[in-house]
């Protein structure tokens, strides 16, 4: 699968979403949602962290900056349906593990899949609430222990990315960070109309419901796009 640089953040091009499921599980890999800002932002920290790992287009930012590199059929992965994806197809065949949210998120998590995928083998989870080491040892030492095929990492970034690669060292497997996916799969957090969704404009949705929350990192993506335009990424 190929990929381009932008700001030195290696962002993969997936033809299809079965292409990128397809290819970390042949290759055992970490996937990181990368957008604009994530790209415009990097630091020596998390640029690394992406480029060690599989970073796909989960937000417009990015896929415009493929487009504008000529790829002009590849399309938005938002994190919070890939990992649904990946549970559809492969709910059969792997074993699965997921860390985050608050207690009664992650339980109702837990049951909602039940229920969604009566075939998924669950073979351990607990809140994203890790206050100590030993705590933290203990989650990757149930992983490594049990030895899951796919882990789901809710916690937000960079900390999840961070605990991932600490889990991959004792267990190689397929893993996904996914922010607060938990919370919008539960619908403790609504994700925006489908027709705001099929018209690539979330962001401007989530922009007009939150605005204090979002309006300045939008702003700072201002000269993003201005060296989008321009090719000078």
């Amino acid at each position: 699968m190929v990929s381009e640089l932008f700001n030195g953040v290696k962002t993969y091009v997936p033809k299809t979403r079965k292409e990128l499921m397809e290819y970390v599980f042949q290759h055992k890999s970490i996937l990181i949602a990368v957008n604009g800002e994530k790209i415009y932002h990097a630091t020596d920290i998390t640029r690394s962290i992406i480029n060690r790992n599989v970073g796909y287009p989960d937000g417009m930012g990015a896929v415009w900056a493929l487009q504008k590199r000529g790829h002009s059929d590849v399309d938005r992965i938002p994190g919070c349906e890939l990992w649904l994806d990946i549970i559809a197809e492969y709910e059969n065949k792997k074993t699965f593990y997921l860390v985050g949210g608050k207690d009664e998120v992650i339980e109702k998590t837990i049951s909602k899949l039940k229920s969604d995928y009566p075939n998924i083998s669950i073979l351990g989870y607990r809140n994203g609430y890790l206050n100590e080491d030993e705590e933290r040892l203990a989650v990757i030492d149930d992983i490594s222990q049990k030895k899951p095929d796919v882990v789901f990492v809710a916690m937000g970034s960079p900390k999840q990315e961070l605990l991932m690669e600490e889990m991959y060292q004792k267990h190689p497997a397929v893993y996904q960070g996914l922010g607060g996916s938990f919370d919008v799969y539960t619908g403790n957090v609504q994700r925006a109309p489908k027709w705001w969704i099929d018209n690539k404009l979330e962001g401007v949705y989530r922009t007009m419901m939150e605005p204090r929350k979002r309006i300045m990192r939008d702003i700072r993506l201002i000269p993003y796009f201005i060296k989008l335009i321009f090719n000078k990424l």
